[in-house]
């Protein structure tokens, strides 16, 4: 077997239980190749990192993604399990968006021309041809940060509605993904109580109502519509009813018209950053109702940046007894899976895989979101017994780790316990003095 740092030997193994005995083995080849290449996280990439520590033949690596017989679920679960053990909290954060990771090539699977949320503006809208990913991630405070940090653990492709009509295949929003990978997490934690953070996108009627259902285990909070249609409960019937009973009460003030006849109340909230900010709140109760679906109680809280750099939002949840403030701050939390893309793309390079066929394309950008949440985990390891250890450069000093220094600090765990434990460079490894040793693993382990 790989020698793997000591760090990563116990999360490894966690999720063997995917793989056969075998397959593990190249797994455990590509997990380190991924985390000391630079640039194209590419099989042949990977492999050349690598080079004189890969047994059989290099298409074997290939047939890892395309051939062998793996789900991705077991890996989800084991993962969601290790973060929500180093959730304190009663309700876990989870934060639902979805990312669009460029992709050339004629014949690749499930490509498709996306939104590009990124460079898109109010006055212009951008395209991007790619893969859609819609994506999970647990929101997870650690010790040496002060925002949390969002780690993927649920990961799905959205398929175009021609590509679902040539398969055969009901086609499905990224809301109606979304809410089947949530439907999965309730599955797997029925003792669990979550609360998942969604842009506009995942402020579907459909995705409210399915929360409130699950209410004992799950809460939405997302953007909302100023406009929206929001009543009383109906009314208990009293002796006989002639005909179909009520669905809804008596009709409430919309959002907006309730904010133009009230005053704006000043609290202070946590901003992005873990910064203290003062805004303007207005909130109220409701039932919201769309034609053909039930009612989903909700609170709404509109809000007004006090300095006036933010433009005014609405935001609702399935949970009415969340204070307004408590809302605010929890929004701001789903920032976090932003950064998590950036991050992706600039540390482990998310949109160079180079996969075209259908299996491979929907393992390896997965697995890769999956590694982020990995490295983040042997880094938190790492950390336990090495709290003050932080990468400093000259002339820029850190108050607290980012996931560069988690990738840097990782990267050298590999470089030292894996390739220069290998009997042929160990030797001349340790005849390096001490200076040209560090210096030689600085420039190796540079996470950008």
């Amino acid at each position: 077997m790989l020698r793997v740092p000591q760090e990563a030997r116990a999360l490894l193994m966690n999720l063997s239980i995917a793989f056969t005995d075998r397959t593990f083995q190249r797994i455990l080849v590509l997990v380190a190749g991924a985390v000391l290449a630079k640039g194209r996280r590419t099989i042949l990439g990977i492999l050349w990192i690598m080079r004189g520590l890969v047994p059989g033949h290099f298409s074997d690596y290939h047939r890892v993604f395309s051939r062998a017989s793996w789900s991705l679920e077991p890996l989800g679960k084991v993962l969601a399990r290790m973060l929500i053990d180093l959730v304190h909290e009663a309700r876990i954060v989870v934060a639902v968006d979805d990312t669009t990771a460029r992709h050339k090539g004629k014949k690749v699977y499930g490509k498709g021309c996306h939104y590009d949320a990124v460079r898109s503006s109010h006055e212009h809208t951008a395209w991007k041809w790619g893969h859609k990913w819609v994506v999970l991630a647990i929101l997870v405070k650690f010790p040496f940060a002060r925002r949390p940090w969002a780690l993927p653990v649920l990961v799905a492709l959205y398929r175009t509605e021609e590509l679902n009509c040539q398969e055969g295949r009901r086609h499905k929003t990224p809301a109606d993904l979304a809410r089947g990978l949530m439907a999965l997490l309730l599955h797997w934690f029925p003792e669990k109580q979550f609360i998942f953070l969604g842009d506009g996108g995942y402020n579907s009627h459909e995705l409210a109502e399915f929360c409130y259902r699950h209410r004992r285990q799950a809460t939405l909070l997302s953007r909302f519509y100023p406009d929206a249609a929001l009543y009383d409960p109906p009314p208990i019937p009293r002796g006989k009813v002639n005909g179909r009973p009520r669905k809804k009460g008596q009709k409430r003030k919309a959002p907006q018209d309730v904010v133009a006849g009230s005053r704006l109340q000043k609290t202070k909230v946590k901003w992005y950053g873990a910064r203290t900010r003062q805004v303007l709140v207005c909130s109220g109760t409701g039932h919201w109702y769309r034609a053909g679906r039930g009612l989903v109680a909700v609170r709404w809280v509109f809000v007004r940046d006090h300095d006036g750099t933010r433009r005014d939002e609405y935001f609702f949840t399935t949970d009415p007894g969340l204070p307004a403030s408590r809302i605010v701050e929890l929004y701001t939390w789903r920032w976090n899976i932003e950064v998590t893309f950036r991050e992706m793309r600039d540390h482990l390079g998310f949109e160079t895989t180079r996969q075209r066929v259908r299996p491979s394309v929907l393992r390896m950008a997965p697995c890769l979101l999956g590694l982020f949440s990995l490295v983040c985990l042997i880094y938190h390891e790492h950390r336990k017994v090495h709290a003050s250890e932080l990468c400093q450069r000259n002339g820029y000093e850190k108050t607290e780790p980012t996931f560069a220094d988690a990738m840097a600090c990782v990267r050298r765990l590999f470089w030292t316990k894996t390739i220069f434990q290998q009997p042929q460079l160990d030797a001349v490894f340790k005849k390096l003095p001490h200076r040209w040793k560090a210096t030689l693993l600085d420039h190796l382990c540079q996470a950008a």
